[in-house]
């Protein structure tokens, strides 16, 4: 079981975990360990979590949210499996506190009189300038 927060606990039908060879360098223990870990919760099922924080974790995870409603983390950060276990479920945690927190909702405000005269001589100001950059006339 994973614990999340005071409210929230995952089960252990909810989550599941993969060992796969690491790559990068490492030498001849790269070849021979599997300490890479991809862990797979199975989100869209899991009663721990309301409709809304199920919307923004999707949200959250982006690509790895799978089409069956699954969100899949990997880790192959340590030469430890142990190590990487405890990454990723830190990892996992970690996003669905993010998703807990819901947006504020923004309120459209209106710019003031004041700054609506100061873009206007600001944009009158610039013309001018720009306007002064013409050609020299001979005659004059």
């Amino acid at each position: 079981m994973v614990r999340i927060n005071d409210d929230i606990t995952l089960h252990d039908w909810e989550l599941s975990e993969s060992f796969v060879r690491a790559s990068g360098p490492g030498g001849q223990n790269v070849n021979k360990v599997s300490s890479a870990v991809e862990l797979r919760f199975e989100a869209e099922r899991s009663p721990s979590l309301t409709a809304p924080v199920k919307v923004r974790l999707k949200r959250l995870a982006g690509r790895r949210w799978t089409l069956d409603g699954a969100l899949i983390l990997q880790c192959d950060e340590t030469r430890s499996q142990a190590r990487n276990r405890d990454i990723v479920r830190q990892r996992l945690a970690e996003l669905i506190r993010k998703s807990l927190v819901a947006p504020k909702r923004r309120i459209a405000t209106r710019p003031t009189l004041g700054s609506k005269k100061r873009r206007l001589k600001a944009k009158k100001v610039r013309g001018e300038v720009k306007n002064m950059r013409g050609r020299v006339d001979p005659d004059d």
